[in-house]
């Protein structure tokens, strides 16, 4: 009995030991989402941008809104607004596309750009890897460095990039913490190899223009398929609404899903240029 209960013993010693291996996939998940939860918190696509320029852009959002609220006012008891009150206020609706995006893509940028203004920014020391003065942001460019915790990438200003030499050298970034805006950069090894700038691809320069026109084209879609419809005599005024609604929604509906195929195809493209094949 007693060398039973031995046996016993080491087989849930052995049970308790062995772990279930975690699949394959999850890690490639994991921090898959990962980067797309630290793309949001750092502002989304204004992550980069210097503060002052995400506050400029704020201002011009916020005029932008208040025309879109105006242009409402009007459409519902203006004397330039369509025929009947149901058709008004699906026409004014429409307006509200404009008002959502601009406040989903702007403001969460703006709320981390005022946190910069007075933080403290943070200091990146680690092993250059690659920088180039393009990326897929418009206006900015890209450096690669190798931290005591990993690779890390940063979207840079050219123009802090051009003393930034090929070969591996330390170097040091001053950072802000929220929107990740270079301040500066330090090269601290010594510059050896001018570095090489590759010319710039064009499916690069139509992946730049995407975030910018895909919004616009959205809006632009939903406001001129539903006031279009409104503004065309139409009776009664219960089926007019309707039509101005279903007409609005199916035209941004098209736009998103070809400027969503239209992406992926770039992505593809511009994948396809990377050395090595490799994949995202």
């Amino acid at each position: 009995m007693g060398k039973k209960r031995a046996q016993v013993r080491q087989v849930k010693k052995t049970m308790r030991q062995v772990r279930p291996k975690p699949s394959a996939g999850a890690p490639g998940g994991t921090q898959q989402r990962r980067q797309r939860e630290r793309y949001v918190e750092a502002g989304g696509f204004l992550q980069g941008y210097s503060p002052e320029t995400v506050i400029r852009l704020g201002y011009y959002s916020a005029a932008a809104i208040v025309v879109s609220l105006l242009v409402m006012v009007e459409l519902i008891v203006g004397p330039l607004a369509p025929h009947g009150t149901g058709v008004r206020l699906v026409a004014a609706a429409a307006w509200l596309a404009p008002v959502v995006i601009l406040i989903s893509l702007i403001a969460p940028g703006v709320r981390l750009a005022y946190r910069d203004r007075k933080a403290q920014p943070l200091v990146v020391q680690g092993q250059l890897m690659g920088a180039s003065s393009v990326s897929t942001s418009r206006g900015l460019g890209m450096v690669m460095v190798r931290t005591r915790t990993g690779t890390e990438q940063y979207l840079c200003p050219p123009e802090k990039l051009a003393k930034v030499p090929g070969n591996v050298v330390q170097v040091a970034l001053s950072v802000t913490p929220n929107l990740r805006y270079v301040r500066s950069v330090s090269v601290m090894g010594q510059r050896q190899m001018a570095r090489a700038e590759p010319p710039v691809p064009a499916v690069l320069r139509r992946l730049q223009l995407l975030p910018l026109a895909t919004p616009a084209a959205l809006a632009t879609a939903f406001v001129l398929g539903d006031d279009v419809t409104a503004f065309i005599p139409l009776t009664p005024d219960w089926l007019h609404a309707v039509a101005a609604a279903i007409v609005g929604v199916a035209l941004g509906g098209a736009v998103f899903g070809v400027s969503y195929l239209y992406q992926k195809r770039l992505m593809a493209e511009a994948q396809a240029l990377v050395p090595g094949g490799v994949s995202g």
